[in-house]
């Protein structure tokens, strides 16, 4: 479909926007088990799916500038009743619809949260919040064709760049400027403190993962502060995945889990709790991975104990 039959949709979509994005009341917190980095290649979107087939697994965020695009979403047509369907922006894997300021000479993107996090703050901002909402705007635009009718846009992001101030603004420009009926953006907020309640049953804490929260936390909170009148009409969520990032265990995750439910309950939220089962392991697909970290995290047999955890949570009756 062209960008104006897209747009055309969307617009027809909003007026039916409300109605799709409130959540069901319930006696307990609604869970988004989820899966993040669908699309990158055909057979690590298939051990995504088989975490819906056997576990728990009912969302996943799809990387929308992956050459594997369409494979991967024809394999994901029957699934699309049973799992949320997120926008996975990405600027650190693979090649950009917009090469420039956040790529190389080739095209492959080539800039770190650092950097980005630096130039949200010196002069030449403007210019990269241009570049940022030009690669937005793609990627949700590539996505787009593929989802169901009357399916509001998901998003969040890759390694989480999207919580970067400039990320953060120039993705609400575009939301803005395309009218986009948006009904959830990812916030990575954690609870310190629940998990120091829970620390003697968890495995595998790495202190980096910590530096990353507190980081995550302060930009949660300037975005949040900055946009609270967009974001309180959004979906609401008690989050877990960075403090035991890539170790989502089912240790970890059954311990944490009661109390993130209890708090949501609460709040009024809904709880996700994100995970990355989709390990790469063909030998062709690691060579075409072009971001040093992804290599090392895709590839890691932590993958699989990730994907385990999703269907040990099934067969303990923990879906709810």
């Amino acid at each position: 479909p062209s960008v104006i039959s897209v747009r055309m949709r969307i617009m027809g979509n909003r007026e039916n926007f409300g109605s799709l994005t409130k959540s069901s009341a319930s006696g307990t917190p609604e869970v988004e088990y989820h899966a993040d980095d669908y699309g990158l290649f055909p057979a690590q979107s298939r051990r995504i799916l088989d975490c819906s087939d056997h576990g728990v697994l009912n969302a996943i965020s799809i990387m929308a500038n992956s050459p594997y695009l369409p494979e991967c979403m024809e394999m994901l047509r029957s699934y699309q009743d049973r799992l949320k369907i997120t926008l996975h922006l990405n600027f650190m894997e693979g090649r950009a619809f917009f090469p420039g300021l956040l790529t190389n000479a080739e095209g492959v993107f080539q800039i770190s949260f650092g950097t980005l996090l630096l130039h949200s703050f010196l002069p030449d901002r403007g210019k990269y919040r241009a570049a940022l909402r030009d690669e937005i705007r793609a990627q949700i635009f590539a996505l787009l064709p593929y989802l169901e009718e009357k399916r509001p846009l998901r998003i969040d992001g890759h390694a989480h760049y999207h919580m970067l101030p400039m990320v953060f603004d120039a993705l609400m420009d575009v939301i803005q400027e395309e009218q986009l009926p948006v009904s959830y953006i990812r916030i990575p907020r954690e609870s310190i403190g629940l998990y120091l309640r829970h620390r003697r049953e968890l495995e595998g804490f790495q202190p980096i993962n910590l530096v990353k929260v507190l980081i995550l936390n302060l930009l949660a909170r300037r975005n949040c502060r900055k946009y609270k009148a967009s974001l309180k009409q959004l979906e609401q969520r008690v989050f877990l995945g960075v403090m035991f990032s890539g170790r989502m265990s089912f240790q970890n995750v059954s311990a944490l889990l009661p109390e993130a439910k209890a708090l949501a309950l609460k709040k009024g939220w809904g709880v996700e709790v994100l995970a990355h089962p989709g390990g790469v392991y063909e030998e062709a697909d690691v060579t075409e991975l072009t971001h040093g970290d992804d290599v090392k995290f895709l590839t890691s047999e932590f993958r699989q104990t990730e994907s385990e955890m999703f269907s040990k949570l099934l067969k303990m009756g923990t879906i709810a």
